[in-house]
């Protein structure tokens, strides 16, 4: 059986939002196509008519700082994010997280807005952006947008994109300035499904010995990637110290919610997980912050 009847290559935004746009249904999008060919495959989603790939159009290729703000396609491939002396300097909780995503064959080939759109609450790339507080920019026939990263997630797998007409074309994030710092961190089964038991990242200020500023992402931590807005303010204003990482440790196992997933880890297991990975993350984004 075909998965797909018509294969479309635009060399544009526009021309991708028109070819999705006036496909029969049901059409969709495609860049690396690591998810959905499997998913396709194995009949985790229904066959489509109309594949429209991304993979030609320059502009969702670029990464640069534009207009003050690390801008990343859509299209960029994890290793280039890897690699990037940009998004090291600029987006290191960005680059941990795609430097685990998959194998180099997957990370050569898999694409940042794909991580994105498939809207996974665990995505590594998508808990990454999160703490980096980044805006996604959307292309639809009406024209373009930016919303916060966050505001593209309903559900597990449930994206607020409109498939039939619309894709993200890629991902603002603020420029690192000075004492500003992020890491992440996550635990995975070895030799097992390539989705993480836990992962979580973290951005900060510093000043002198204080806090002042951070955010804090956490997957899964509920049926969309978190943002721990609860532990975030109580980190703020705080003095950098063994006591301040038990206390937020607490206070982020009252705010974050924990499932069991016969595939991956028991809900307890999660809640022992992530105060390890919070005092990891907070401590190496705090010395980086220096």
């Amino acid at each position: 059986m075909s998965l797909w009847k018509e294969y479309i290559h635009p060399q544009t935004v526009q021309e991708a939002v028109e070819a999705l746009a006036s496909a029969p249904d049901p059409s969709c999008a495609i860049a690396g196509g690591t998810d959905l060919m499997l998913d396709l495959q194995q009949g985790h989603h229904m066959p489509v008519h109309t594949l429209v790939d991304l993979t030609c159009i320059p502009e969702l290729r670029i990464l640069e700082v534009r207009n003050g703000e690390l801008y990343i396609g859509a299209g960029v491939p994890h290793n280039q994010i890897v690699d990037s002396p940009l998004t090291q300097k600029h987006a290191r909780a960005l680059v941990e997280a795609c430097g685990l995503i998959g194998g180099p064959q997957v990370r050569n080939t898999a694409t940042l807005g794909g991580n994105v759109a498939h809207a996974l609450p665990a995505a590594d790339g998508t808990i990454g952006l999160l703490a980096l507080e980044t805006e996604a920019e959307i292309a639809s026939p009406a024209g373009r947008r930016r919303m916060p990263l966050g505001e593209l997630f309903l559900g597990p797998g449930k994206s607020a994109l409109n498939s039939k007409n619309e894709i993200i074309v890629g991902f603002a994030i603020p420029l690192r300035q000075a004492h500003q710092a992020s890491a992440f961190c996550r635990v995975m089964r070895a030799q097992g499904i390539a989705l993480p038991i836990l992962n979580l990242a973290v951005w900060l200020e510093r000043r002198d010995e204080l806090i002042v500023n951070a955010r804090v992402a956490v997957g899964p931590a509920g049926p969309v990637p978190f943002r721990a807005g609860k532990t975030e303010e109580f980190l703020c204003g705080k003095a950098f110290s063994a006591q301040l990482i038990q206390a937020v440790q607490e206070t982020l196992l009252a705010e974050a919610v924990f499932r069991t997933s016969p595939a991956r880890a028991t809900a307890e297991y999660r809640r022992q997980l992530v105060v390890t990975l919070l005092k990891n993350a907070l401590t190496t984004a705090w010395e980086r912050a220096d």
